[in-house]
């Protein structure tokens, strides 16, 4: 059994291939089948030690971005993705892949055109209310089409309507694992008091970090931070942290980090009371699943066009509050974080409600979907 998986530019796109491939190794070895051949083809492997853990061949496939705005890179990186697609079409005939996943991103679209004319089926799965244009343009080859959002329908074409299922997004195991308190003694954190986890995306937020720094005094008043800054950022929110902390008898109740890994992030899932993140899909559903309450701060619609609908979607469900880019200041993050954190009844409240938005099955059911398509079709062996 051969399966290909693509997608690319962001954590949002890659860290749901690797949920899938966990769940789809366990339901080969039940089935007492050959351990399946894995591929992941993208213009860069995002995280090669995830790709290495979970024995996942890694292909360079080159692929040009489309800008919403007219540029001279437009016109090149169509090229660029023309030969993409033409070089990948001789990895795919070479590998012969039973079926190919799709998590959509512009690099996913050299496979999926290689593979529509190869006629390899195509699943796909969009975690975004509004389909990005990778996955609207794969609609049209794939076999089945997995979404997130009841929302998304609307965007795909009624013919399409029989091969979609509302599925969930699919989260790795070891952020979904339960654990008690007490992993949060690594921290170090001070008892007694709430805590408060920022993410600024797999990237971190400049506009998040600084709004953090100002608001330091006043948040560690009362709270524990944990900041994932982003790595090309730490540097600079540790040195002006420091500087603010000479000033501030709470500075112990403030911890940086670059970056948390799988293991650290569950550490400062389970410690937290309160997550303030970005409004990824990906990262909503790793929230629900935690029963967090959460303040979302989506990316601008002229940088990324779903984040503030995905905002405003889960905020409805009454499992968080939208602070906007353009409204976020010190003042306006101080008093959300002390209104939520200060009140069991609407700290509860919103764990409860926004628990209902996540399937913690989600990536069983699209792995059971692309073994059961990898089983059937011709040629794969037993």
């Amino acid at each position: 059994m051969k399966i290909v998986f693509t997608g690319g530019g962001s954590g949002g796109h890659f860290y749901p291939i690797i949920a899938v491939a966990e769940e789809l190794r366990d339901l080969v070895a039940k089935a007492h089948r050959r351990d399946p051949e894995l591929y992941f083809i993208s213009p860069t492997p995002y995280d090669a030690h995830a790709l290495f853990a979970n024995d996942i061949s890694f292909i360079a496939s080159n692929a040009g971005k489309i800008r919403r705005y007219k540029a001279l890179a437009n016109v090149t990186d169509f090229f660029v993705t023309l030969f993409g697609t033409i070089s990948t079409f001789f990895i795919l005939l070479k590998i012969v892949p039973d079926v190919v996943f799709s998590k959509g991103g512009y690099g996913s679209v050299p496979t999926i055109l290689a593979a529509s004319l190869l006629r390899i089926p195509i699943v796909i799965h969009e975690s975004d209310s509004r389909p990005g244009r990778a996955n609207l343009l794969a609609a049209r080859f794939a076999k089945r089409i997995a979404i997130t959002y009841p929302s998304s329908l609307t965007f795909f074409p009624s013919k399409y309507r029989d091969k979609i299922a509302i599925t969930g997004i699919p989260v790795r195991r070891s952020l979904q694992h339960t654990q008690n308190r007490e992993s949060s003694k690594p921290l170090g954190l001070e008892k007694g008091i709430p805590t408060i986890l920022v993410l600024g995306g797999s990237a971190g937020s400049a506009k998040i970090n600084e709004v953090i720094l100002d608001a330091l005094p006043q948040l560690t008043s009362f709270a524990n931070v944990i900041h994932q800054t982003g790595k090309d950022n730490f540097e600079e929110v540790k040195n002006l942290s420091t500087h603010i902390s000479k000033k501030n008898e709470h500075s112990g109740r403030y911890y940086p980090f670059s970056y948390l890994t799988k293991e650290s992030l569950s550490q400062a899932l389970h410690a937290s009371d309160l997550v303030l993140s970005r409004a990824g899909s990906t990262s909503i559903t790793e929230i629900s699943l935690w029963s967090k309450p959460a303040i979302l701060i989506p990316i601008p619609e002229q940088v990324s066009h779903d984040q503030k609908t995905n905002a405003y979607e889960y905020a409805r469900l009454g499992g968080a509050v939208v602070i906007e880019e353009q409204n976020l200041s010190a003042h306006i993050l101080t008093s959300e974080v002390r209104r939520i954190t200060s009140s069991r009844e609407v700290s509860n409240s919103m764990s409860e409600k926004g628990s209902v938005f996540a399937n913690p099955h989600a990536a069983n059911i699209i792995a059971t979907e692309l073994f059961t398509i990898a089983s059937s079709h011709a040629g794969n062996e037993a």
